[in-house]
């Protein structure tokens, strides 16, 4: 007898994990309590796949031997809850497909910085290495186990993802920082959600590593704490290190076995002190896995980042305006906010996940000119900068949000969206919301 696999969510990850899933022999059955998009349904259909769509039939679902569910699904929903209760594995892509590969897997995790470490590393790898990018970015992990084509992969990791691993062990774990983020999902406990970070290194054995923000308070109150298996390779601003990286006259020095690189940072492609940090992680990545010195500078070099972070769109007027949609917390927001070098006018506003604003207070206060909200629900944004900001406007949509900016914004300020939550109320998704707000731009 075959076992029967059942996914819930028929999104990326899902319709990847059912592929995966009919060539190990599983029997496959995909259920979307929503609408499955289009093209995901072409390619069921495709490969023969058992699915529906607009609600769970439960007698389908719970005489499943294993789950796997989209991260997007909370593991406190009832038909999870009653999974549980009947004793069904309940899994994330990411464990489910790197049971049937071989290779190499780096896993990067953090709250901010993911998605640049990941693509910045892949960038350092693809000329040298047979490399993929997946996880969080691009095409699911698990299709791309399926074809069989890879032996390295560079996966960019959730929380949610981490909460649904149970024997996935990256080779090189990187944990870029922690700020709180997703709260809604760990009770409002902080703890709660660094501890399902910290998921990427609890597989981790003696031959591993584990390379991590050697200045952020959070990661290392963590590890005071706890042990883990994995060498430990810090990356840091502030300090010199034997092992890892670290700033010494403008220059990033990294020490791995007695091997030395050094790059400087006004040579970076990414400027920006977060980036300098994502550079550090992803040169130590390149370095364990032996990419040449010319290979790792060239890459640094010419890289230039990743859509809907800190992306320049358009100068209009000699105003310039930036899609940094991706930043979907505080912390991200903080970064954005620093590298405001001209008087800003802020797009925010989503759905807050337990935001605390204090800490944007000063920065707000020195740099922002005016506030224009995009959100459903704006009350805890306008209490939180309505004395420190003169102008403060609500907006329906992202086309008026840019509007009422252009109208705003005069010679050498700066439009900004960086919403500082997430992208549920009006949008699909933050690459929606960043993709509206270029249309919106390209069309004043």
């Amino acid at each position: 007898m075959s076992k029967r696999l059942v996914i819930l969510g028929g999104g990326e990850s899902g319709v990847g994990t059912a592929i995966l899933g009919k060539r190990e022999g599983f029997e496959v059955f995909v259920s979307d309590f929503g609408t499955i998009k289009e093209k995901y349904k072409q390619v069921l259909i495709h490969h023969e796949l058992d699915w529906e769509e607009g609600g769970h039939t439960e007698a389908k679902i719970l005489n499943a031997d294993v789950v796997m569910k989209s991260p997007g699904i909370p593991d406190k929903a009832p038909l999870v809850q009653t999974l549980k209760q009947h004793e069904v594995q309940v899994i994330s892509e990411i464990e489910f497909a790197s049971q049937f590969t071989e290779a190499t897997i780096v896993g990067v995790t953090g709250s901010n910085g993911k998605t640049t470490t990941a693509s910045l590393i892949y960038a350092l790898l693809k000329d040298e290495l047979n490399v993929a990018l997946g996880g969080n970015i691009g095409k699911s992990f698990a299709e791309q186990v399926s074809e069989n084509n890879y032996k390295n992969f560079v996966l960019e990791l959730s929380s949610f993802q981490l909460d649904g691993i149970e024997t996935f062990a990256p080779h090189i774990a990187v944990l870029t920082n922690l700020s709180p983020d997703h709260l809604d999902r760990y009770d409002y406990k902080y703890e709660k959600y660094i501890d399902a970070k910290f998921r990427i290194t609890m597989n981790q054995t003696e031959d591993d590593y584990f390379i991590y923000d050697g200045d952020d308070s959070e990661i290392n109150k963590w590890l005071q704490h706890h042990e883990i298996k994995a060498k430990k390779l810090p990356f840091s601003l502030k300090n010199e290190v034997q092992q890892g990286a670290y700033i010494k006259n403008n220059e990033i020095i990294l020490t791995i076995n007695n091997t030395q690189l050094t790059m400087p940072i006004a040579q970076l492609g990414l400027q920006g002190q977060h980036n300098t940090k994502n550079a550090m992680a992803a040169t130590t990545v390149a370095k364990l896995l032996k990419i040449r010195k010319a290979t790792i500078r060239e890459s640094l070099e010419s890289f230039q980042g990743v859509e809907h972070r800190l992306e320049k769109v358009l100068k209009i007027n000699n105003v310039m305006y930036i899609n940094d949609s991706k930043a979907t917390n505080v912390n991200a927001t903080f970064y954005a906010l620093d590298s405001m070098e001209s008087p800003t006018v802020w797009i925010v506003g989503g759905v807050d996940k337990g935001n605390d604003y204090a800490e944007l207070l000063p920065l707000v206060n020195e740099k922002v000119k005016a506030i224009i909200c995009l959100g459903v629900d704006n009350e805890k944004i306008k209490q939180a900068f309505g004395n420190i900001v003169d102008l403060v406007v609500e907006t329906a949509g992202m086309e008026e949000a840019v509007k009422v900016a252009y109208k705003i914004a005069e010679r050498n300020d700066t439009v900004l969206l960086s919403p500082c939550c997430a992208s549920f109320d009006l949008f699909e998704n933050y690459e929606d919301r960043g993709r509206q707000f270029k249309e919106a731009v390209r069309h004043l």
